[in-house]
């Protein structure tokens, strides 16, 4: 019988649908201002792909921020452990994984069997997740989906030297002004993101292989300053968006073993 996870994050939600130890399906959508509808679309988003019913799973885990308001499921689990258990499943030498969501970041110390073996999390200040991103990227006048390749030209990245998204946006504009280049100032901005979370990761300690997770994955600047700052060669899943819900799915099928 097939089994579900449902990550709800700040910014989106996510379903991945399993059997017999295999994905059979996902779906992403922006979480919007209910976390139990966003839940529903996006389940039945997935279980229309592959011609499913709610009725049809055996077992559904919800994990994320929002994991307390998926009503349907019979489970919630914490995202650490979910992207632990997902990043495992993809990448079983998988050692560290660093996640970069809209609201928070996290560097997950991995053990061979797929449990955690330490973890740090930062949810307190939007430095160093997609909600600075989203800032920078609105002061610049980017689409944020812009930012990486845009980084890439930098010759010079500008320094911001601010780890308040406040603060940040005023250096920014400051910088601007100067007349900086708009790729010089974004670069920047990848590597303010970068240094926040390696340095945040030390208590854990990065070790090969190193996974990066969460829709901040998708920015190639991110994952070129991340590489810079610990000094590692960085593995991005195709989907990095799905890796909790991945985790999820995979911790329900366990639950009807």
């Amino acid at each position: 019988m097939p089994t579900a996870g449902v990550d709800v994050g700040a910014a989106t939600a996510k379903t991945v649908i399993i059997a017999d130890g295999k994905l059979l399906s996902h779906a992403v959508i922006p979480t919007g201002d209910s976390v139990a509808r966003a839940a529903e679309k996006v389940t039945a988003t997935a279980l229309e792909q592959v011609g499913l019913s709610m009725s049809d799973l055996d077992y559904v885990i919800s994990t994320g921020y929002g994991r307390s308001g998926v009503a349907f499921a019979r489970k919630a689990v914490t995202e650490i452990i979910c992207h632990a258990r997902g990043v495992n499943f993809l990448i079983p030498s998988a050692r560290t994984v660093i996640d970069i969501g809209g609201q928070d970041s996290k560097v997950i110390g991995v053990r061979e069997d797929g449990n955690v073996s330490d973890f740090v999390m930062n949810d307190k200040c939007a430095a160093g997740t997609g909600r600075f991103l989203e800032v920078m990227a609105g002061v610049l006048g980017l689409d944020i989906e812009e930012m990486g390749p845009v980084s890439l030209t930098s010759r010079e990245p500008c320094l911001i030297s601010s780890t308040c998204t406040i603060f940040a946006e005023t250096e920014m504009v400051s910088l601007r002004a100067e007349g900086r280049p708009r790729e010089d100032l974004v670069a920047g901005i990848h590597r303010a993101v970068a240094s926040r979370v390696a340095v945040m990761g030390r208590t854990v300690g990065y070790k090969e292989q190193v996974v990066f997770t969460g829709g901040v994955a998708k920015n190639i600047g991110v994952r070129d300053a991340l590489e810079a700052g610990i000094g590692l060669s960085i593995i991005i899943p195709d989907e990095p968006q799905i890796i909790g819900a991945l985790g999820a799915a995979l911790l329900a099928a366990n639950e009807t073993s």
